[in-house]
């Protein structure tokens, strides 16, 4: 055997190719990691700079010309048969593929629908007038046109160049209107409502105990009464509001001729991206940023911001880590330090290895049907009679997806723990009971503050998976649309009985169910980018507890 042989025989028996294979699959698989980061934030954040809106003459051979505005979102090569296949007048003549252009052209209550695909070839003259404005609504999508006019009552106020600080100046006391709008019908009506809610429910209750005196029905009438009159005088300050909300209105003229008058009422904001400079649009860009974290959805979820849907995923996986922490934790410790070694409790083991592996989505079915319709029904039977036959627990919840986290992840916080508990040394146990501390004194000030780290490692597997589930919540609590917060200043405050929102089954709701998904799409990816971003903030808020626990307890280890 020759010496090259021999060496490289050396070099395989060493473990030297194994080890630069197994970094090399890390490195390609963090690479991909990143790519895909990359890629979604790209396409999420993208979404909210203003792009530039295009004024172009369109043509379609054999038809007169018509002019089309919007923003071209999506430019791609299709071939020529296909475009011939789907009915437009393609001639053979030129090359195998030709560009289609898809354009944002909003406008839905004049063209029917906000985006509209376009053959490239036969656009002709684009150009980004900068006083073509983009009308941002709370319903419709975008208006886009030329201002013509602001009106107040019907009354002219401004046109011409005086239309647009006009403009501007009312749809600022819009906004300030639309948030106390927005304050008073959630809290201070909302209040009311829960209070009057608290009467009707007091009352049932008092009738089936059959306590229900004159007395008692006094008292409730006059509680009923105050909260009737402080109603009235919140109901006349709506109706003002409203009014004044709906006073201002706007002309805007088309690019192909045609005049529309829109409400204020109904206009987020108005911009002109042709006009604005780079340091303009960053400052467009942000706002946007920040509607999309701190408001809520519009628009089917299709436009606005995600706030419940964020506030909805952290307070159920806060929830779930309160509950799936000291169960994973009891556990461990019976079955490591009291459980009797032999076959059943390998049996347990096994068992609990198993169910880490069970489908999400059968973990639903089980909440679904113990926690929601069993313990669920039965707390309504015993403690809320009188909210029959409408469900108070019995009915998908915070509560129940939290707790179905809780089971799902629970496997996950055992093994964690126990494996854990399983590296501490035999010597610090019997160190501690030989100075005259108990077994119970043993564990609960020498070993689980050594396995500490351990267990919250289990916790950040645990919030991992569970923040990114959604099959099974979909069974258990969270919905499509639910703005009002389960946190509120309402009694009892915390309201586990409410039906959430979370930002996995928004993505899901927003990708495969909207009515309008070119609208949709870039949402998926700039709530997917979200998602991820709770996920390693909740992640590295317990990474960094471990580690702080971790040196706090390192001296116990040596």
């Amino acid at each position: 055997m020759s010496v090259k042989q021999n060496n490289l025989k050396s070099w395989f028996k060493s473990g030297t190719p194994w080890v630069w294979m197994n970094a090399g699959a890390v490195s390609i698989a963090v690479i991909m990691t990143l790519g895909l980061m990359m890629v979604i934030a790209v396409r999420g954040l993208g979404h909210f700079w203003p792009a530039d809106i295009v004024e172009a003459d369109y043509q379609v051979p054999g038809e007169s010309v018509r002019v089309m505005a919007g923003e071209i979102t999506q430019i791609e090569e299709v071939p020529r048969a296909r475009l011939a296949a789907s009915g437009l007048p393609v001639t053979a003549e030129g090359g195998e593929f030709m560009t289609r252009e898809l354009f944002k052209v909003g406008n839905r209550e004049v063209f029917g629908a906000d985006f509209t695909w376009v053959v490239g070839e036969w656009l002709s003259n684009p150009r980004t007038p900068e006083n073509l404005t983009a009308f941002e609504r709370r319903e419709w999508g975008n208006f886009y046109g030329y201002l013509i006019n602001v009106k107040e009552n019907g009354q002219l106020v401004a046109e011409g160049d005086a239309s647009w600080s006009a403009l501007q100046e009312r749809i600022e006391r819009v906004e300030q209107l639309h948030q106390q709008l927005v304050r008073l019908e959630k809290k201070d009506i909302g209040r009311i409502n829960a209070g009057l809610e608290r009467i009707r429910l007091q009352t049932r209750k008092l009738e089936l105990q059959g306590e229900l005196d004159a007395v008692a029905q006094a008292e409730l009438d006059a509680e009923r009464a105050q909260w009737d009159a402080e109603y009235k005088v919140l109901e006349t300050e709506l109706i003002a509001l409203n009014q004044a909300f709906n006073r201002d209105s706007v002309t805007v003229k088309t690019v192909d001729g045609r005049e529309v008058t829109l409400s204020l009422g109904k206009v987020v904001r108005a911009f002109q991206p042709n006009a604005m400079g780079l340091g303009d649009k960053l400052g467009f860009y942000f706002a946007k940023l920040w509607e999309f974290v701190s408001d809520d959805p519009r628009e089917a979820n299709t436009e606005g911001g995600i706030f419940p849907a964020i506030f909805g995923t952290v307070m159920m996986t806060l929830i779930m880590a309160v509950i799936v922490t000291p169960f994973g934790v009891i556990a461990a410790i019976y079955l490591r330090e009291y459980a009797k070694q032999g076959p059943l409790t390998r049996v347990i083991r096994i068992a609990v290895n198993n169910l880490a592996g069970v489908p999400a989505i059968v973990y639903g079915v089980f909440g679904l049907g113990f926690f929601v319709y069993v313990l669920g029904g039965s707390l309504d039977r015993m403690f809320f009679p009188e909210s029959a036959p409408a469900p108070t627990f019995g009915t998908p919840g915070l509560l129940w997806a939290s707790l179905t986290l809780a089971i799902l992840t629970l496997p996950v916080v055992i093994v964690a723990t126990e494996e854990g508990l399983a590296r501490i040394p035999r010597a610090v146990r019997e160190g501690s009971l030989a100075l005259g501390a108990t077994k119970v004194e043993t564990l609960w000030r020498v070993v689980l503050p050594m396995a500490s780290p351990a267990m919250m490692t289990g916790l950040i597997l645990a919030v991992a998976r569970a923040a990114g589930e959604v099959a099974p919540l979909m069974l258990v609590g969270v919905v499509k649309l639910a703005p009002s917060l389960p946190l509120d200043g309402n009694y009892p405050y915390l309201h586990l009985d409410q039906k959430i929102m979370h930002l996995g089954f928004h993505i899901y709701d927003v990708g495969f169910q909207s009515p309008n998904v070119e609208a949709a799409r870039p949402l998926v990816y700039a709530t997917a980018l979200l998602l991820v971003l709770v996920i390693v903030v909740l992640n590295m808020a317990a990474v960094y507890i471990r580690n702080h626990l971790r040196e706090k307890y390192k001296a116990l280890d040596h």
